[in-house]
């Protein structure tokens, strides 16, 4: 019986810490995620990974390819467990974590599905606040209005009254001057 070495006792152990490694730092990223999207990739060049890649780097979210089992274990170890999360981790699969704004990196996936003809690229599902979104759930997500653009919509909402008000005011004093100056005038033309 060969003598173990202290060589091959590590290379034994290195695995299991790596893969402890990898499940606490999907856990976390799934923890730090506003949403995750399940892709496909199965079939993208290079080239187009890396263009996806970019697209969604810009929007704040991170795109890696995953191990089903090790991103099933992550969300169990969330306490996520859901039948349509298993059913959607099937095949190869590329994670998008969306730290920041999940609308914007909803919205870049489906622009990218949308602009590239023939792309193997295919929205699986996903989560969003730790509850599985169907494809179709998140197509909708992808269609709500940028933060910006609900802000400014809620601000002209706020506006909208007050600057009415204001007419009115504008009106109700303009009304008052136009009737004095008339009271003004017909007293004029009666000294006259």
């Amino acid at each position: 019986m060969a003598k173990k070495t202290k060589i091959s006792h590590q290379i034994k152990k290195k695995p299991i810490t790596f893969k402890q490694n990898a499940l606490s730092e999907t856990a976390l990223m799934m923890k730090d995620s506003q949403a995750v999207i399940l892709a496909e990739y199965r079939g993208l060049t290079v080239p187009q990974i890396n263009d996806i890649r970019g697209k969604l780097k810009e929007t704040g979210a991170d795109f890696s390819v995953v191990k089903n089992t090790l991103f099933k274990r992550a969300a169990t170890e969330l306490s996520i467990n859901d039948a349509n999360l298993d059913a959607a981790l099937n095949g190869p699969t590329a994670a998008i974590f969306a730290t920041g704004d999940p609308v914007a990196a909803a919205k870049a996936v489906s622009d990218y599905v949308a602009n590239t003809r023939n792309t193997p690229f295919k929205v699986k599902g996903g989560m969003v606040g730790g509850k599985f979104a169907t494809p179709a759930q998140i197509e909708q997500l992808s269609k709500i209005p940028s933060k910006e653009v609900l802000i400014s919509r809620m601000l002209g909402a706020f506006n909208s009254p007050i600057a009415g008000f204001v007419g009115t005011l504008n009106g109700i004093i303009g009304n008052f001057v136009y009737t004095l100056q008339a009271v003004a005038d017909k007293k004029q033309a009666e000294s006259a």
